[in-house]
C-alpha cells in the first residue's frame, strides 16, 4: 500500500513539474523582440491632410470669400517593388470633403435647380457648398527610408478617382436661409492628380481635379464648369 501510494505521488510531482516546464518555456518562446529590425517593412499606410481650396475656370462674376477648408483620410496599402523597400506603389480607399465659400447662390423650386450671383449690396452670413467624397487612390512612391527610422524625404504622386455621395449648399442672409441637399447637377464621379512631398511629418500636398464640379447647370447664359485645386499639408502614419 506505502508503495502504491509513493508510485502516485510520484507521477502527480512529475506532471506539475512538467506543466510549469512547459509554460515557462511557452512564455519565453512567444516573448516578441521589439528591438528587431524588420526588414519587410511597409510605409505611410494611413495619411491624413488639410487644404486650401482654390476654384479654377470660374465664370467671370463668380468670387471665393472666406476660408475654403478640405480635409481628407484613408488608408493606403503599401507595396514595395524593390529590395530596398524605397520604391513602391500604392493603393487604398479614403473620404474627402471640400467646402467652397462663393457668391454663388444656387436654389431649388419644385425640384428645378436655379442659380444666380448673391448681389454685392445684400447681406449673407453664409453662402457654402459642402461636398463629400469616397476615394480611391493609385499612386507611385520613391522614399529614403531604412528599417532603423521613420525618418525620411518622399515623393508621392498619382491619381484619385472620386465618388460624391453627399452634398450640400447653403445660403443664410437676407431672404432667409436656403438648402440645397445633394444636388443633381454635380458631378457623380470625379478624377483629380495629386503629389506629397516632404520630409518626415512635414510634407507639401496638391491635388488638381480633372473633372469639373458641376457636371450641368448655367448661369447668365454660361455653363458652369469649374474645377478645383487644393492646396495644402498631409500627414502620414505607419
Amino acid at each position: 500500500m506505502h508503495l502504491f501510494a509513493r508510485i502516485i505521488l510520484l507521477f502527480i510531482s512529475a506532471s506539475v513539474f512538467s506543466q510549469i516546464d512547459s509554460t515557462k518555456i511557452a512564455s519565453e518562446k512567444f516573448v516578441p523582440d521589439f528591438t528587431a529590425v524588420d526588414s519587410l517593412y511597409r510605409e505611410d499606410q494611413f495619411y491624413f491632410s488639410f487644404t486650401y481650396n482654390i476654384l479654377t475656370s470660374i465664370p467671370k462674376k463668380l468670387n471665393q470669400n472666406k476660408f475654403s477648408l478640405g480635409l481628407s483620410g484613408g488608408f493606403l496599402r503599401d507595396f514595395p517593388l524593390n529590395k530596398q523597400r524605397n520604391f513602391a506603389l500604392a493603393i487604398g480607399l479614403g473620404y474627402t470633403l471640400q467646402n467652397y465659400n462663393y457668391n454663388l447662390k444656387v436654389s431649388e423650386s419644385n425640384s428645378v435647380i436655379t442659380y444666380s450671383y448673391v448681389d454685392e449690396d445684400s447681406f449673407y452670413d453664409k453662402n457654402k457648398l459642402s461636398v463629400n467624397y469616397v476615394d480611391i487612390p493609385l499612386e507611385i512612391r520613391w522614399r529614403t527610408s531604412v528599417p532603423e527610422s521613420h525618418k525620411f524625404w518622399r515623393v508621392y504622386t498619382g491619381f484619385k478617382f472620386s465618388y460624391l455621395f453627399y452634398s450640400r449648399s447653403k445660403f443664410t442672409g437676407d431672404g432667409g436661409k436656403n438648402l440645397v441637399v445633394n444636388n443633381p447637377d454635380l458631378s457623380k464621379l470625379r478624377m483629380s492628380a495629386y503629389v506629397s512631398a516632404g520630409y518626415n511629418t512635414w510634407n507639401f500636398y496638391a491635388c488638381y481635379g480633372f473633372t469639373p464640379i458641376f457636371d450641368n447647370g448655367s448661369i447668365e447664359g454660361q455653363k458652369i464648369k469649374m474645377g478645383n485645386l487644393s492646396l495644402g499639408l498631409m500627414f502620414y502614419i505607419l
